[in-house]
């Protein structure tokens, strides 16, 4: 009797091994995890009163839409007073030719009256000294006409370098200016909103949440003995999880595998529960509306 129940048992054993070993030979998946999307918080870039903020979670946005304004009163402002500044160091650059005009006069009748004297010398109606004279007060003009417009091109460039400074000051203002106009990053579904209008906001407070929800990632986690059959570029299946044995298919397309393993997440399950170091992999997915960010995935190799 005790003889026939060893084999009763025996026999219940091989048939358990024989269907769990089928049942992992069937399994309709290689690994697991959850849905992610390319998040972005935007915040913001300026200190001031919010006076406009046009956003509410779960709306669509458009990249670099503009969803809100902070306060541009004083930076518009000084845009101005620096280009009324430009302007008036503009009107202070000399005139270079009228500057000159008078003294360019002299030299030339300095000039002819050198040659003059120096016909009259040649004719011998005049002697050296005169001659002598007239070539010093023409020397005397030109060293004059040399400095003045030295001193002139001196003041010039100052002012030039003035007026560069400030349009450098006003690009500044402006470049802080347009940081008061909040606008999204990406194309995508506003996840958060951690503010209101009239509020105040400060450089670096975070504002709104925005996620690119239309394509998907699914994050899973793969033995090293998978390794294998994983490559950057391969196509593979994607099944999401709404439990109850509920689901929908799509295909995907492996875009990053870690080189690093690390300890299996105690949420994560894999083909070999046994294995203790697994490796992180990212399948890019077209999301249909339907795939949820932490949405439980599985992955089928």
């Amino acid at each position: 009797m005790k003889g026939n129940n060893f084999c009763i048992i025996a026999f219940l054993n091989f048939c358990i091994a024989l269907l769990a070993s089928c049942s992992d030979a069937n399994k309709a998946y290689d690994a697991t995890g959850t849905f992610e999307a390319t998040e972005i918080t935007v915040s913001a870039e300026q200190n001031g009163r919010l006076l406009s903020f046009n956003v509410q979670e779960g709306m669509e946005v458009g990249a670099y839409q503009q969803v809100g304004l902070i306060d541009t009163v004083q930076l518009a402002l000084q845009a101005r007073l620096l280009g009324a500044t430009k302007e008036s160091i503009a009107n202070q650059r000399p005139d270079v030719q009228k500057q000159v005009a008078s003294l360019r006069e002299q030299l030339e009748k300095a000039e002819m009256e050198q040659r003059r004297f120096e016909a009259l010398v040649k004719d011998g109606s005049a002697n050296q000294k005169q001659l002598d004279d007239v070539r010093s007060q023409v020397l005397v003009l030109r060293k004059q006409l040399e400095a003045q417009l030295s001193n002139l091109g001196n003041s010039t460039r100052s002012l030039n370098s003035q007026m560069s400074a400030t349009d450098i000051q006003r690009a500044q203002v402006l470049d802080q200016l347009s940081k008061c106009y909040i606008a999204s990053p990406i194309q995508g579904t506003v996840l958060e909103k951690y503010t209101e209008v009239g509020e105040f906001a400060v450089v670096g407070k975070p504002l709104l949440k925005v996620a690119d929800i239309s394509h998907m990632y699914l994050r899973a986690y793969i033995t090293s003995s998978q390794l294998e059959q994983v490559k950057v570029g391969q196509t593979v299946t994607v099944m999401t999880d709404y439990g109850d044995g509920k689901g929908q298919t799509y295909e995907g397309k492996v875009t990053w595998i870690s080189s690093q393993s690390e300890f299996t997440p105690k949420t994560i399950l894999t083909n070999d529960e046994r294995a203790d170091l697994v490796y992180a992999v990212k399948v890019a997915v077209e999301n249909d509306g339907y795939i949820k960010i932490g949405m439980y995935g599985k992955l089928k190799l």
